[in-house]
């Protein structure tokens, strides 16, 4: 992924307004045309609104003109994701007018933030649905099938898509995201995260473990557990995680905490590839990394947002972190799986932030040199914290001057941190072809450093030992030399 990328979840930029596209079932009749903007969160979602809609009659198409629902799956994170989807909107409109009978649908966090002004401001929008009320999508449509504009933005106290298998989409059949957590209860100022995606809640371990079997049974090689603060994935038999003081003794004996989940994902399939996105630095516990190190087939990566390095400015973005914390959990992550990488996402420019702000968080990166990173400059997000309470008052040019400093400054550690691979045999699984040359491989190791080497008689999906002879910046190049024994 590239620099540059949103707030609580990575973004990237790659795959922004990739239409989704699904096998056709034959006795389907209708068309959906489905956009995805924003975090990884969002196109997971866009994949299970494709398998609800799929029951109700709906092929996908890439063909905007002949879609009788064109539904775009939005992010609330940053203000250019918002200026790009109206934008489209704009363009739907224009489709529209030759085929009137097109509706159109706004899903995910903007909706859940806009809500109903979607339906008046934007003429052009028949229906608004916020992330967690997607399985009333039928009965929505059957409203706008019937003339009336429809708006469901409840947001679930329960997670609310256990039940439901997503479709893989626009997949390359080794990855896949398993959404673990919705909602978040940590209250960052500069985060819309918790007003659009709710209460913090967890998905029944049973439910998560079904979906990973039956991937590796597709052929999946790789999941990534997601949600908006992994950490703190709390199971009890359902309901809030603010709410499990009031659990009963037994809930609470048999509850499972994100540590256990990661260990049960571990067991369940020793040879698939275990990530996950996004850890929070309050919430990451010792017995998380304890557990990484345990089991070989969780990948040693861990993303770390810090957003800053100053103390002062994290408690004005109301991280419930120090400094001195977040180095005394890269130090037990060194200690005990010395070879973890470490990535970060960085805001520079936070109202109030100082030059002394500012040299705080680049020594906290010398400190971690981080493997890479997501960073930006602060954009005000209504709604939120920040912008109710807080002027953006650094200066635009003085942003951008911050910003290009922790850029050059990661470009640095990037660099020096892809070298330390060189030299070393590591497992790498094969995720497609190389972007730059079709007769080599691409694939990461276990540090999510991308490696490409020659074809050879490999293929996708296999796990195999690569030599890493050389490395530009940000990718290692060697030449594969067995498969591994996870193969």
């Amino acid at each position: 992924m590239k620099p540059n990328s949103g707030t609580k979840k990575e973004l990237d930029e790659s795959v922004q307004g990739t239409t989704l596209t699904l096998s056709e079932n034959s006795k389907n009749t209708r068309k959906l045309y489905i956009e995805s903007y924003g975090c990884a969160m969002n196109f997971s979602d866009s994949e299970i609104v494709a398998s609800i809609l799929e029951k109700e009659g709906f092929n996908t198409t890439q063909e905007l003109a002949e879609a009788d629902l064109v539904l775009v799956n939005t992010c609330s994170i940053r203000e250019k994701a918002e200026l790009t989807v109206r934008k489209r909107l704009e363009k739907f409109n224009a489709v529209k007018k030759i085929n009137p009978k097109m509706k159109v649908g706004v899903l995910g966090c903007m909706a859940e933030r806009l809500k109903d002004k979607f339906l008046d401001e934007e003429k052009i929008v028949d229906m608004v649905v916020g992330p967690d009320a997607y399985k009333d999508l039928p009965h929505l449509i059957q409203e706008i099938d019937e003339g009336r504009n429809a708006v469901n933005v409840i947001l679930s106290k329960d997670e609310t898509y256990g039940d439901v298998a997503p479709v893989r989409l626009n997949t390359n059949g080794v990855n896949a995201f398993v959404s673990i957590t919705r909602g978040c209860d940590n209250m960052c100022t500069f985060c819309v995260v918790p007003f659009t995606r709710g209460r913090e809640r967890s998905r029944n371990p049973q439910s998560i473990i079904e979906e990973i079997n039956d991937l590796w049974d597709k052929g999946f090689r790789e999941i990534t557990l997601l949600g908006q603060n992994v950490d703190s994935y709390l199971w009890y038999g359902g309901g809030l995680k603010k709410d499990f003081e009031k659990a009963s003794e037994i809930q609470k004996a048999t509850s499972v905490n994100f540590s256990k989940l990661l260990e049960l994902c571990a067991l369940a399939q020793p040879k698939m590839r275990i990530r996950f996105s996004t850890s929070n630095p309050q919430d990451m516990t010792l017995d998380v990394i304890e557990t990484m190190a345990q089991y070989e087939n969780i990948c040693n990566y861990i993303h770390l947002p810090v957003q800053s390095g100053s103390n002062r400015i994290l408690k004005a973005m109301n991280r419930l972190h120090t400094r001195e914390e977040y180095f005394e959990l890269i130090d037990n992550i060194r200690k005990l799986i010395p070879d973890c990488s470490i990535s970060q996402d960085m805001i520079s420019g936070f109202p109030t932030e100082t030059e002394e702000d500012h040299q705080d968080t680049l020594s906290l990166m010398e400190y971690v040199k981080y493997d890479y990173g997501f960073m930006f400059a602060y954009s005000e997000r209504p709604g939120t914290m920040a912008a109710r309470k807080l002027d953006d008052d650094v200066p635009e040019d003085v942003k951008k001057r911050r910003l290009a400093e922790v850029i050059a400054l990661q470009r640095k550690h990037g660099h020096y941190r892809t070298q330390q691979h060189v030299g070393k045999t590591q497992e790498i699984l094969i995720e497609g072809t190389s972007k730059k040359s079709d007769a080599h491989w691409m694939g990461r190791n276990s540090q999510n450093t991308v490696a490409v080497f020659p074809k050879e008689h490999y293929k996708k999906g296999d796990f195999v030992m690569v030599k890493i002879n050389d490395c530009t910046s940000a990718t290692l190049i060697g030449e594969a030399v067995a498969y591994s024994k996870n193969n």
